[in-house]
């Protein structure tokens, strides 16, 4: 059953054509994402949809009575009113029968409105869903109602304002990159929330494990045009790339035929043909697809790396608390050069607070925090570019002087700088209060890179940056030389990028797990199944529990670094077999015998050192 189509939109804003005339329909139970590049329209398209905006061209249609709801990137909810009043404001007449009735268990001795209350619960059937209202509010951490929507962080009302969007229970509901700002415990109950449940999806979303797990059909607008692909984000990766292979084969063979058509059109007489009429109109349109280019062009990220000495960043000991709320119990830590760590744990535990403390934006209470002379920082935050009034896009990057220094002492314009980061001249001269969210996170994040950083500290850096820039900086950070410490709540990147994970669970824990999220989740899970599994143990006589037998057994940090060495064991074997195969089925020259070798024997090295600690750990 066919829900909405939208029919031959287009948009303009000034004399910036952001897309035209793009129809596409969307069916009840479909799980559809939209996927495009920053400052393609993705934004604009949901806001006509829903019906913030209207288009320059083209007609939305619903079909009647559709229940629709909308959760844009930046909540619009009334500062004045408490958490408890915002949520009752919501689009649902059942919500006003449970504020009633709340309202009268508060006043007991109004009899008459309690039993008026208590009717209208029954025959609308409220119950039920007073319960599912209080098991969102549970599951979105909305304890206190009676807070002031002004006093909330950025977090907290994304969350009211999603939950205001479920409670609607709508039959569309529209989402503008609804992962942003909440954290990962959220995130995947939401991921499971909508897998399950059979409601009509329509997003944006940078999140690839929430494409691949909820999705069922991906929309791309690529170059303009429209692509469906019925599957999940695998499914639309694997027939993308062959879509391109296609279109890139089709217009090699264009090119072929208008030059062969150039030649015919170069030998012809000035006395044409009625048929020779119609070839030349033909090779008209000849012309105009050979001419047509895919535009290609991708983020080039290159940095000169200030030098880095032996010593970054040393903790010691170091507290950290606002009044009874501890951030930082005793940390201490070491980072190396090569360090990658991935912070993650619930909003509020610490983790913008531990970045300010690396940074010096605060002080520690107690401890000490050594900085190695040689160190810089490059400090990707949340907030984002600070935008001036009036200030245009290449004077961002003039305010860091007019050439920058890359590697190998070469220089790059400032301009030039620009157009790697996909700003083409013409965009350089935009005002930066006009650019789209991603194109300013783009800005921000060629800001923070041509400082030329050696300790690299990104906070939420995938927050509305398009898949295609995600990718780019993903390449980029695996060969990042210095060290990185990354605050993210994107699975997909944290996977790809970090190795080892500092986990904020609040009261100044700070866990050190070696492993990426995906490592971390299999590890929590396989702790539960094996406190589920447990047998429960018989409570023995006071008097016996001295007699029994005491074994040793591995402490937290054994068991992650006895998982560790598991991993580490199996790669260093599978490598080792890689070069014997080498060795056995490729003709090798002298000196790639001699680099085989002496990789086979570091190796083999490597392993038995691992190895033997191995057998240590498994002994306790």
């Amino acid at each position: 059953m066919n829900l909405l189509s939208v029919e031959g939109i287009s948009k303009s804003y000034g004399e910036k054509v952001i897309f035209t005339t793009l129809s596409f329909g969307i069916n009840q139970g479909q799980k559809i994402a939209l996927i495009a590049k920053n400052g393609s329209g993705k934004t604009s398209i949901l806001n006509i949809i829903a019906g913030e905006d209207i288009p320059d061209e083209g007609n939305v249609i619903f079909r009647k009575g559709t229940r629709v709801a909308y959760l844009a990137q930046e909540s619009n909810l009334d500062p004045e009113l408490t958490v408890k009043e915002s949520i009752f404001q919501a689009d649902n007449p059942i919500l006003k029968i449970i504020a009633d009735y709340d309202k009268a268990l508060e006043n007991p001795e109004d009899q008459e409105a309690y039993q008026k209350a208590f009717e209208a619960m029954d025959q609308t059937q409220a119950w039920d869903f007073e319960t599912q209202y209080k098991k969102i509010l549970f599951k979105l951490k909305l304890d206190d109602l009676s807070a002031k929507i002004e006093s909330l962080s950025g977090g907290q009302k994304k969350r009211i304002a999603l939950c205001n969007a479920l409670l609607k229970r709508p039959e569309l509901l529209i989402l503008d990159e609804p992962t942003n700002h909440i954290d990962l415990e959220m995130i995947e109950w939401l991921e499971d929330y909508f897998s399950k449940e059979k409601i009509t999806l329509f997003m944006v979303t940078h999140d690839r494990y929430f494409l691949e797990r909820v999705c069922n059909e991906i929309i791309e607008l690529d170059e303009g045009k429209l692509y469906n692909y019925k599957g999940n984000y695998s499914y639309y990766l694997e027939k993308r790339e062959a879509r391109i292979a296609q279109e890139n084969l089709a217009a090699h063979k264009t090119k072929l035929h208008f030059k062969k058509e150039l030649d015919w059109m170069r030998r012809q007489p000035k006395a044409r043909t009625t048929k020779s009429k119609s070839r030349i109109e033909d090779f008209k349109v000849i012309k105009e697809k050979a001419s047509q280019r895919r535009n290609e062009h991708q983020v080039q990220l290159e940095i000169n790396m200030e030098r880095l000495g032996n010593k970054m960043i040393e903790m010691h000991k170091v507290q950290k608390a606002f009044g009874d709320k501890i951030i930082l119990d005793h940390f201490d830590y070491m980072f190396q050069r090569n360090d990658r760590i991935g912070i993650i744990g619930k909003n509020g535990t610490g983790k913008s607070t531990f970045l300010n403390l690396l940074t010096s934006n605060d002080t520690a209470d107690a401890g000490k925090i050594v900085w190695g002379e040689t160190l810089k920082f490059g400090y990707y935050t949340q907030k984002g570019i600070p935008v001036k009034k009036g200030q245009k896009v290449i004077d961002v990057i003039r305010d860091y002087g007019d050439f920058i220094p890359l590697k190998k002492g070469r220089k790059i314009s400032a301009q030039q700088l620009l157009e790697r980061f996909l700003f083409n001249r013409k965009k350089q001269y935009d005002f930066v209060d006009k650019l789209s969210g991603g194109e300013r996170k783009r800005l921000y994040l060629c800001t923070v890179l041509i400082q030329n950083p050696n300790f690299l500290i990104l906070d939420e850096p995938t927050n509305d940056l398009d898949i295609i820039t995600l990718n780019v900086l993903e390449n980029f950070l695996l060969d990042f030389p210095g060290c990185l410490l990354v605050v993210s709540h994107d699975r997909y990147f944290m996977d790809k990028i970090v190795d080892h994970l500092f986990i904020f669970k609040g009261s100044g824990i700070v866990e050190n797990f070696p492993g990426n999220y995906s490592d971390y989740r299999a590890y929590e899970n396989s702790q539960i199944e094996e406190r589920r599994a447990a047998p429960k143990q018989e409570k023995k006589p006071k008097k016996e529990w001295k007699d029994t037998t005491k074994k040793t057994t591995l402490n937290f940090k054994q068991q992650k670094e006895f998982k560790k060495l598991e991993r580490e064991i199996k790669n260093i074997e599978i490598q080792k077999e890689e070069i014997k195969n080498r060795f056995i089925n490729e003709t090798l020259d002298q000196k790639q015998i001699e680099e085989c070798s002496i990789k086979l024997g570091t190796l083999e090295k490597e392993l038995e050192t691992k190895s033997l600690r191995w057998f240590e750990l498994s002994e306790n």
